[in-house]
């Protein structure tokens, strides 16, 4: 058997890693600012991270939700004083698809309706109603078309209120991401974010925050929302939640009422994925990360704003986007390959950096030295 073709793999065999540095099979070493899509929060196999899996798999791996996992309600918890939502509650599940195919779900369960607006470049996820809400028709099968999904032009107030005008008591969420990511790094403006939460109340619509790849500390806040001072009525999470480990989730305001059988899942919150996620928010606590992000962050995007070349610099925190003009459209694929330098990408032009969370400056300034090289060259 051969595997299903759909990645476009990059060459490289990655055997070992530790904190922002990987190395391949030849023992070439390389510097990782792009934690496979935002994924690696913490630094790669960090001792803290490594000891906790460690001791849970000696103790238990999985058991289903059918019993107390005691380790659920710590997460809980922690999740709650991290990020600063303590009286709401959490639901966990295995990916970031599958956080906001739940919010949506819960979303609809809560207000008996269909409607959902989404926006241009929106990406929510490849499971059904999150696929349909994404803005990439090529990824959006037949079976998931549907009419409930409205699509709107970011940032822009007026289609937002001429839209709850229309469709009134129809829409049942709202679902945003503070900071685009495959979209190319835009960032949600503070008026726009107000708007929506103002008209969510309006109308009795769920506000959605999908903090998917941009949350969980990236931007300098918990959830990259945070910025707005508006809090959403959902916020969705997964990629830095396991440091690597398969983990999502969504944290659930108090307006929402639980029932048995409401929502499910097989290996959602299990033993060894909430060990992961209770690692992280330990890390993220005691070494100050998202103060970290918001400093080595800005201190990227200054420097970054000085060169001539770029067309523009976007983002917040360790989320940037860097666009280029189409003639240095080669600049991420000559920094991997001359530079050994892992970035990612938003199409046409844009370098996407999302590395680990406690990335020092002196990293920062690795790059910005063979960004440089690459301009010259």
């Amino acid at each position: 058997m051969e595997l299903f073709n759909v990645y476009p793999v990059t060459p490289i065999n990655i055997v070992k890693a530790l904190g922002s540095t990987v190395w391949d099979e030849q023992g070439t070493e390389y510097l990782d600012l792009y934690g496979g899509h935002a994924v690696i929060s913490i630094g790669h196999t960090h001792p803290h991270y490594v000891k906790s899996l460690t001791e849970q798999l000696n103790k238990i791996g999985f058991y289903s939700n059918s019993v107390l996992i005691p380790i659920q309600q710590q997460l809980a918890k922690q999740l709650g004083e991290v990020s600063g939502k303590a009286d709401y509650t959490l639901f966990l599940c295995n990916s970031g698809a599958e956080a906001n195919e739940n919010a949506l779900k819960l979303a609809s369960f809560h207000t008996g309706r269909k409607k959902i607006i989404a926006f241009s470049k929106a990406f929510h996820g490849r499971t059904s109603l999150a696929v349909a809400a994404t803005d990439n028709p090529s990824i959006v099968a037949p079976v998931n078309e549907t009419d409930n999904v409205i699509f709107l032009p970011f940032n822009d107030e007026e289609a937002l209120e001429k839209a709850f005008k229309e469709y009134a008591e129809e829409i049942a969420a709202v679902i945003i991401e503070g900071v685009q990511g495959v979209g190319g790094i835009r960032e949600a403006s503070i008026p726009f974010l107000k708007l929506i939460r103002s008209l969510c109340d309006q109308y009795g619509s769920v506000f959605i925050a999908d903090s998917v790849q941009c949350g969980y500390g990236r931007t300098g806040s918990f959830y990259s929302h945070d910025y707005s001072g508006v809090e959403a009525d959902i916020y969705s999470m997964a990629k830095g939640m396991g440091n690597g480990f398969p983990i999502g989730g969504i944290a659930i305001s108090p307006k929402f009422k639980a029932s048995f059988g409401l929502l499910g899942t097989t290996f959602g919150g299990n033993h060894l994925a909430c060990a992961a996620a209770v690692s992280v928010l330990d890390i993220i606590k005691q070494d100050n990360l998202m103060e970290n992000a918001a400093k080595v962050g800005n201190y990227l995007i200054q420097e970054l704003n000085k060169f001539d070349q770029v067309l523009e610099v976007r983002g917040r925190g360790l989320m940037i986007g860097i666009e280029l003009p189409t003639e240095l459209a080669h600049v991420k694929k000559d920094l991997l390959l001359k530079n050994k330098i892992f970035t990612g990408e938003a199409k046409p032009n844009v370098i996407r950096l999302l590395p680990a969370l406690n990335i020092t400056q002196k990293i920062a300034d690795q790059f910005l030295t063979a960004f440089e090289e690459r301009l010259k060259a």
